[in-house]
Order: structure tokens, then C-alpha cells, then sequence
């Protein structure tokens, strides 16, 4: 194990080749950029790796395809009308099961809006295209988060063959502290997905009939939620007894931690899975607390996902929200205030 200084940008980098990363394929766009650069300056001294800049994120995102039925580990990074845009792709990895890894850097919309920070890609992330949302999506906090939720997006997607994603953002992206970079304890291996030439296997993609999509859906939803509990994570943060239980990812986490340091009484639940979303553990805890705070950087997608994990509890819940802005300690404070 060792220690140096990095941006966010450049973890997801150093992660991504620990996770058995090969190939990147990406287009530049704010915040995301670096991720790009970093990777093909590691390709110029690393002759193993390969990246190509892709005309739009539309072609990055079937080359990630292409390279993953190849039996390559690929990823890609991108942001806001990126992530619109790759969408397609997306809906095609979840229909055929690969195992697609994706660096999503959230930026505030609409589409160009702003080009640093938002929590508004959640939705999209989660849900986007025409499926039904069985990826995993993992929100870090801090930049010791990137890293390790980074290797275990790979480990995921690999190992259960859903596409997985980072869903950080520009104050993550751009911020530069110290990582703890370790070999990680368990790596998924890669294998070629379509087989042997003299063995090859067909992946479909498109259905004749409703009847047979269904099937393969049906299929695919059992085996998600057999999934689920082995993937879902979470942290708690309580000193004392609850009273306040506040919800909250990604770098919102972070200045709700440091409210939740000043206030005794005052407990933090962080899920590091938006999806699945660590249920049990969820209404676990809410039941616990008095009242609970939901707090976020979008008018409620967040709180979408938590209100549904704890469905049919008797709650008295508060939401929170500064859509596109960035929330302090201070501001959390007053909130519970």
C-alpha cells in the first residue's frame, strides 16, 4: 500500500488500470476531462493500455461495448448531455448483461446548464433509457471512496454482468488530496463474452415478440434482486443516541458528516449504492430517529430513491434541497435546526 496527492479525476485513473482496466474510449467534456488525459499519458509508458478518442459519446459508448464482448475490461467517463447521450448504449449493456463501467461526473443542468457541480444525473444514471434500471451505481463521498468504489464498480460489473458506475461529481472531480492506492483484496476476472471462434456465443438483442423480452426480463429482475444484498452498501454515522437521522450521498455526505460531528444527537446514513439501494439497512436505522432529513443537490431524486426504501414506515421526513448548489456543515446545521 502506498500514499500520494491526486485529483479525483486522476484516482478514477489509477483505480480503473488496479481493477485490470485495458481500454478507454471518451470524448472530452467538463468535468470529466482529465480522466481522458490521465489515462492515455499512463497508455504512453504502459504499451498494454490502449484509449481512443471517440467522435462523440455516442460512439464511446458502443466502443466500450464492442471491447467488453471481446472479453477487454473498458470503461468510460463522461458528464451531463454525455451521459444523455450515451444512454443507448447503456440500454443495450443492461438488455445483454455486459459489463459496462462508466465514470459519471454529475454537472448542473439544463443539458450544458453548468460544468461543475450538480447532483442531478441520479435519475439518469440509475434509470436512463428504455430499461429497467438494473445497474449499479455507486456514490463516493471523498476521494478514498473514488478510489475504492471505482475497483469495485469494475468488480461488480464483471462478476454480475450489469453495468456499474461511479456517480461522482466536479468537486470530487477537481479536488486533490491523499489516497491510500491498494491492491485490491478480490478482482473479478475477465473472460470472452462471445466465446471462442470455434464456440461462439450469440447475445440477442432484439425480440420478435413481447412474450420473449418479457422472459429474458423476468429473468434478469430475479437475478438483480438475488444480487442485490451482496452489492448494496452503506455507512452509518452516530456518536450518541438518534435523534435527527439525515440521508445523504456523494459530497453532500461529506458536509453532513462534519454537521453531524458538531451535534451529538445527530446521525448521518450514507448509502454507497444508489442502486440497489441498501433498503434493510435504510429503515433499520430510520426507525431509530425522531425525525428524518433528506438532503441533496437536486429537487428530490435523491429523495425519490429514499422515500421508497422506506416506504411504509411512519416517518416524520424533511427534504432538504439546493438543486445545483453545492451545501456546507453550517447550512446542514440550520436545517436541523
Amino acid at each position: 500500500m502506498k500514499k500520494g496527492l491526486f485529483t479525483g479525476n486522476e484516482i478514477v485513473v489509477k483505480a480503473a488500470i488496479q481493477a485490470g482496466a485495458q481500454l478507454m474510449f471518451g470524448y472530452p467534456i467538463t468535468p470529466s476531462t482529465e480522466i481522458l488525459e490521465s489515462f492515455a499519458e499512463e497508455a504512453v509508458s504502459h504499451p498494454e493500455l490502449r484509449f481512443i478518442q471517440t467522435e462523440d459519446e455516442i460512439s464511446a459508448g458502443f466502443g466500450v461495448i464492442g471491447a467488453v464482448l471481446g472479453g477487454k475490461k473498458a470503461f468510460t467517463a463522461t458528464a451531463g448531455p454525455g451521459t444523455v447521450l450515451m444512454q443507448d448504449a447503456i440500454s443495450m449493456a443492461e438488455a445483454m448483461r455486459l459489463p459496462f463501467v462508466g465514470i459519471i461526473t454529475q454537472r448542473g443542468g439544463p443539458s450544458t446548464g453548468t460544468v461543475i457541480y450538480s447532483q442531478q444525473e441520479v435519475t439518469l444514471t440509475c434509470f436512463g433509457g428504455n430499461t429497467e434500471g438494473l445497474r449499479f451505481v455507486y456514490s463516493p463521498s471523498n476521494l478514498q471512496d473514488v478510489y475504492d468504489l471505482t475497483i469495485a464498480a469494475f468488480n461488480s460489473a464483471w462478476q454480475y454482468r450489469f453495468p456499474a458506475f461511479l456517480l461522482t461529481d466536479g468537486y470530487l472531480a477537481k479536488a486533490k488530496g491523499e489516497v491510500r492506492l491498494h491492491q485490491p483484496g478480490y478482482l473479478a476476472s475477465t473472460k470472452e463474452i462471445l466465446g471462442k471462434e470455434e464456440t461462439i456465443v450469440n447475445i440477442r438483442n432484439t425480440y420478435s415478440t413481447e412474450e420473449e423480452l418479457f422472459a429474458v426480463l423476468k429473468k434478469n429482475l430475479a437475478d438483480y434482486q438475488k444480487i442485490a444484498k451482496r452489492v448494496s452498501r452503506y455507512r452509518i454515522y452516530q456518536k450518541k443516541r438518534i435523534d435527527s437521522l439525515i440521508f445523504a450521498h456523494g459530497s453532500v455526505a461529506s458536509a453532513c458528516l462534519a454537521a453531524c460531528e458538531a451535534k451529538d444527537d445527530l446521525a448521518l446514513f450514507q448509502p454507497l449504492t444508489l442502486r440497489p439501494f441498501p433498503r434493510q439497512a435504510a429503515k433499520h436505522w430510520a426507525k431509530k430517529a425522531k425525525k428524518i432529513f433528506i438532503v441533496e443537490s437536486s429537487a428530490g431524486q435523491f429523495a425519490r430513491l429514499v422515500k421508497e426504501a422506506l416506504s411504509g414506515l411512519p416517518l416524520n421526513m424533511i427534504e432538504c434541497q439546493r438543486p445545483a448548489l453545492g451545501i456546507t456543515p453550517k447550512e446542514v446545521l440550520e436545517w436541523v435546526r
